[in-house]
């Protein structure tokens, strides 16, 4: 077998697995909207499709995470190949917990309708997180479809934005629960939404930094926003 036959299969495998990663975030991404849903409306119908998603996500994950492992020990892959296969297997991981994140959403939605409280709570700030959260994700799949580093660094920011949302209503909740202590039960389920939302930010973050690590060959992990563009601004490759 030729050296470009074996090149030809390595890029079809690849290809496949690349595929596959943005099938899943397209899953993730259809399960985080449907979530938003069912918190806007406090649809019983819409928290059902996200648990039902969340099964077919989980599957999804393992058949990713088996693929990619199959390719690492048959072709052992070096240097761009392997940064390749690692950015798939941690962006799958992201997505999973993102998927996760949205099903445990859609159990504190479901907690609240259960509650008879829905209409005398503040959900309506949170709604504006979620969708926040809900077109970061979409933003992050975009950049990592076209290896965007640009769309990855503005994602980074953006996430910042999410964090200061979640501080925000985290005050006005404890507020509302010091009003009305009656509350505070069916207030810790939106306290746990609003976390949930928050993690969803901060993996679409991960995934954002695995763009610029695939394509810059830098690992940006744990550096602020600033300390990135100056790592991006120097030219050196590894």
């Amino acid at each position: 077998m030729t050296e470009k036959h074996l090149s030809s299969q390595f890029d079809a495998e690849l290809n496949r697995v690349s595929a596959r990663v943005m099938e899943l975030g397209g899953l993730v991404e259809a399960q985080l909207r449907t979530a938003v849903q069912a918190l806007t409306s406090f649809s019983t119908e819409a928290v059902d499709q996200v648990v039902a998603t969340e099964k077919r996500v989980n599957a999804l994950e393992m058949e990713i995470d088996h693929d990619l492992s199959t390719i690492i020990a048959r072709r052992q892959p070096t240097a761009r190949d392997l940064r390749l296969l690692i950015a798939f297997s941690k962006a799958t991981a992201n997505l999973e917990r993102m998927g996760d994140e949205a099903h445990k959403m859609a159990r504190m939605v479901q907690s609240i309708i259960d509650s008879g409280t829905q209409r005398a709570l503040p959900s309506g700030d949170l709604r504006v997180a979620a969708e926040m959260a809900s077109n970061l994700l979409r933003k992050t799949l975009d950049a990592f479809a076209r290896l965007d580093t640009g769309a990855a660094l503005a994602i980074l920011k953006e996430d910042d934005r999410i964090d200061a949302e979640f501080d925000r209503f985290v005050r006005t909740l404890i507020t509302y629960m010091m009003e009305d202590p009656r509350k505070i039960s069916a207030s810790l389920d939106l306290l746990f939404l609003a976390k949930a939302i928050e993690r969803i930010g901060d993996h679409s973050k991960n995934v954002a930094e695995q763009v610029i690590y695939l394509v810059e060959g830098k690992d940006v992990r744990h550096q602020s926003v600033e300390q990135i563009v100056s790592i991006l601004q120097n030219p050196a490759r590894l």
